[in-house]
């Protein structure tokens, strides 16, 4: 069988379900992929066992906007801009603003 890179992440996530790498794998590979939804579902499922330093919350934040949950992706960019700040990631914490001013 010549499995999806996909298919590969979702098996293997069934395989392993406690490695948040293979959860952030799964979610940024549906994302690629158009599954919006099911990609906002595998970032909070990895978020939800994982130390993030702010880009999984940058990605949720973006697909929820793209879903139309605006009021939760304003709550993922705040999250996250709070996360990366102290991280000292600036870059994206700006890109996070942006994004947050542009669903006003």
């Amino acid at each position: 069988m010549n499995e999806t890179r996909l298919e590969k992440l979702r098996r293997m996530v069934r395989e392993r379900p406690e490695d948040s790498r293979l959860r952030f794998g799964l979610a940024v590979e549906l994302l690629n992929s158009g599954e919006i939804r099911e990609g906002a579902e595998a970032l909070r499922a990895y978020l939800s066992m994982a130390e993030d330093e702010g880009n999984a919350w940058a990605r949720l934040g973006s697909a929820l906007a793209e879903l139309g949950e605006v009021d939760e992706a304003r709550e993922a960019f705040a999250r996250g801009i709070e996360i990366a700040s102290r991280r000292g990631h600036e870059g994206l914490v700006e890109e996070m603003r942006e994004a947050l001013e542009d669903l006003a």
